[in-house]
């Protein structure tokens, strides 16, 4: 690296910031002082972007940056490095959401969600390690809460984000080795457009589980949801300022929970070595209060 790269702003690469957290978060590092690489899969989509980036007085370089698209990932980080000779920080955020449950979901619906939350990841990672392990950066992927407990009509979702940060887990001893820091931020329930993108027509799931044998539990299930994430939503913005501070932390830890729900949801599932209270608590949301 030469001396003109190392004293340059530093470089970081967010993808899925077309909204939420990715949104959020690639303002938040520009404001910061990082070079700053929003990434949407649909250029015609970043109207909003554009608007938070001027209101908070800070430029974005927008690039196009599908997960599921090879070429697409190649071309952008080639382009990065074309532009500023170095990459020092991947966050991995673009990711989808999937309610249902087996029975009632097509299995082309769960292997999207893992083609996005799982594959995804792991695409854009791999294409960029060659160049974190150059720089000495960071690779972070926004997981959830959620990747720790099997959440009940979640399950493609919550298993997707289970494999990603098992993944990441692993690969952290491995790029420490070389150089690279990989931390997995761990957010509870956000207060975001996600669950609008999210790839499931909800009056036929609706309609499928009242005519079958899991509409108690359905109706249960969404009468309680709101409850139980209604004291413990958070901004997108808020989220951010945990990967902004995981970009800047000279010694972030691998898994960072976002709030003391987070912290708790993830803790009551590391101490469940057999698995029954975690059961008891999820089954809990599925019956009549």
């Amino acid at each position: 690296m030469t001396d003109t790269a190392a004293s340059a702003p530093k470089t970081v690469l967010i993808t899925g910031t077309s909204s939420g957290v990715g949104r959020a978060a690639a303002v938040a590092a520009a404001q910061a002082g990082f070079t700053t690489i929003a990434t949407v899969r649909d250029l015609e989509r970043t109207e909003q972007l554009r608007e938070a980036a001027k209101d908070a007085g800070v430029e974005l370089e927008i690039r196009r940056l599908d997960v599921t698209e090879p070429d697409t990932i190649e071309q952008t980080i080639s382009g990065v490095l074309d532009t500023y000779g170095k990459l020092d920080a991947v966050v991995n955020n673009a990711g989808v959401g999937s309610i249902g449950t087996l029975e009632l979901l097509p299995l082309e619906q769960i292997r999207y969600s893992m083609e996005v939350n799982f594959f995804g990841v792991l695409a854009v990672s791999k294409a960029a390690l060659p160049h974190l392990r150059a720089s000495g950066g960071r690779l972070i992927t926004v997981g959830s809460a959620y990747g720790s407990v099997g959440q009940p009509f979640n399950e493609a979702y919550c298993a997707a984000k289970a494999a990603t940060e098992i993944y990441m887990e692993g690969l952290a001893a491995v790029a420490a080795e070389v150089g690279v820091r990989v931390s997995v931020i761990q957010p509870g329930p956000i207060a975001s457009s996600f669950g609008e993108n999210m790839p499931v027509d909800r009056v036929a799931l609706r309609a499928a589980a009242e005519a079958g044998q899991y509409k108690s539990a359905y109706a249960n299930y969404l009468t309680y949801l709101p409850t139980m994430v209604a004291s413990a939503i958070q901004s997108s913005e808020q989220v951010a300022e945990s990967v902004l501070h995981t970009l800047t932390d000279p010694a972030p830890a691998f898994r960072i929970q976002t709030s003391d729900f987070a912290k708790g949801f993830v803790a009551d599932k590391l101490a469940d070595v057999d698995g029954s209270a975690i059961q008891a608590i999820t089954r809990e949301w599925l019956r009549a209060g």
